[in-house]
């Protein structure tokens, strides 16, 4: 999504990138993506939109997240939209698992719909197998996660593929169900459901903001009341990070952050959230 896109910069002018490195982090530089194309009008049947430079810029970015495991860190990636699960896949190529974490969950695919165009809402659908080969098997790789080793937390209630999913992943909670367990039992929950779902292999941390409840963050573009709060999200990402073999965040859109006080709510969660990003697979 276009406006999505100015999210890294937006960041690091919130002070993200500074305060990573004074933890200790790398910079890996910058993986550019194509300029943004709406080709409804002439697409063919089986693809999606903006296809050809999602996968170009898919492959490069799986090339820097592998060249970076192999190094012996963690990977965080600051996009961007949910496509960005396609170059995790590629780099990854079903040796780990998979938490996604979503205000959605992101299932929409040919066998539901006849809408399919955009991945930024169907990326956990391809990511698993269940879209066209054009983006689900890119390079002959697919499926990038097995269901088995899938957990998604975050989705509302009311999410249409719900029902689907909660047949085919190892586990989904709800966003409502996270909050009702609490934060703390939040995390056990995560970590025992995370650990099941990777074995020893960890998992890659899909991080799409809207999983927040839209009074803490409105800044994307699928609002959608029921959320976390900041703090809840800080819990749960504390307890996953530690065994997750990287991690990405998605859909904050700086052209709705005016003023820039979502970027640097968003800087202090990811601070805060994922300081132990990797710590216990990356050795």
């Amino acid at each position: 999504m276009p406006g999505t896109s100015k999210a890294p910069e937006a960041l690091r002018e919130a002070g993200l990138f500074r305060r990573l490195l004074a933890d200790g982090a790398v910079d890996g530089g910058v993986v550019l993506s194509g300029r943004y194309v709406d080709d409804d009008a002439t697409r063919a049947t089986g693809h999606v939109r903006n296809e050809a430079h999602m996968v170009d810029h898919a492959r490069r970015l799986a090339h820097r997240i592998a060249g970076t495991i192999v190094e012996g860190r963690a990977p965080l990636v600051i996009g961007g939209d949910c496509s960005l699960l396609l170059a995790a896949g590629l780099a990854l190529r079903n040796a780990a698992g998979l938490v996604h974490i979503d205000g959605h969950t992101d299932f929409r695919h040919p066998g539901n719909s006849d809408n399919c165009a955009s991945v930024a809402g169907e990326d956990l659908a391809a990511a698993v197998g269940r879209h066209w080969p054009a983006i689900a098997d890119i390079d002959g790789c697919g499926p990038y996660f097995s269901p088995a080793n899938t957990v998604h937390i975050g989705c509302r209630e009311d999410d249409q593929e719900i029902d689907e999913v909660r047949s085919l992943l190892r586990l989904v909670l709800p966003a409502h169900q996270s909050i009702e367990i609490g934060m703390t039992e939040t995390g056990r929950v995560a970590r025992a459901a995370a650990a099941a779902a990777a074995g020893d292999a960890g998992y890659w941390l899909h991080l799409d903001v809207d999983v927040l409840d839209p009074t803490f963050m409105p800044a994307v573009d699928s609002p959608d009341p029921g959320g976390l709060d900041p703090d809840q999200l800080i819990e749960l990402l504390k307890a996953l990070a530690p065994r997750a073999i990287g991690a990405q965040v998605t859909v904050f859109d700086p052209d709705l952050d005016p003023d820039g006080r979502y970027a640097k709510l968003l800087a202090d969660i990811i601070v805060s959230g994922m300081a132990d990003l990797g710590r216990q697979v990356m050795r």
